[in-house]
């Protein structure tokens, strides 16, 4: 029988648990913005249907190709990664979609606040990365700041008159 071998990155252990617990946050949010998305794209109507439609689409391709390399993370840093809708639902920030799809409108309005919410997560890990200089989570965490920033604006842009 193998044994389990220590964990031994320059991180401690409590360190590398809290870096976790808090990436683990980000897991739940991405996912949960990810359904969200998803979901927008199969219900949104309207005039901007064809544009959101497919705006849509990249948007939640790139939530979905954004979660394994988060769920990576908190493997190599020596914890489970959660992945069932019940550990999502009680760690993310974000509500969860409408149970009746909204305007598309008030699909972009939705879609502007989780990405912010999901930024604001991403970066409440700073101070514990950086006491541990942890720096591929850094890294991590700076790519999905520039991502879900930049995709607030986009969305908010378009909500513009």
């Amino acid at each position: 029988m193998a044994k389990n071998l220590q964990i031994n990155i320059g991180i401690d252990e409590a360190d590398r648990a809290a870096i976790a617990g808090g990436l683990n946050k980000l897991l739940a949010d991405t996912f949960t913005l990810y359904l969200t998305t998803h979901n927008f794209h199969w219900n949104v109507t309207g005039p901007q249907f064809n544009t959101l439609h497919n705006m849509f689409m990249e948007q939640y391709t790139e939530l979905w190709n954004a979660v394994d390399p988060i769920a990576e993370r908190i493997r190599a840093l020596g914890f489970p990664a959660q992945g069932s809708y019940g550990q999502f639902g009680a760690q993310a920030t974000l509500a969860d979609v409408p149970a009746e799809p909204p305007k598309a409108t008030e699909m972009l309005r939705i879609l502007v606040q989780g990405h912010e919410a999901v930024a604001r997560t991403a970066r409440s890990l700073f101070p514990a990365v950086e006491k541990a200089s942890d720096e591929p989570t850094a890294d991590l965490l700076t790519q999905r700041l520039d991502i879900h920033e930049k995709t607030a604006w986009m969305l908010r842009s378009m909500l513009e008159e």
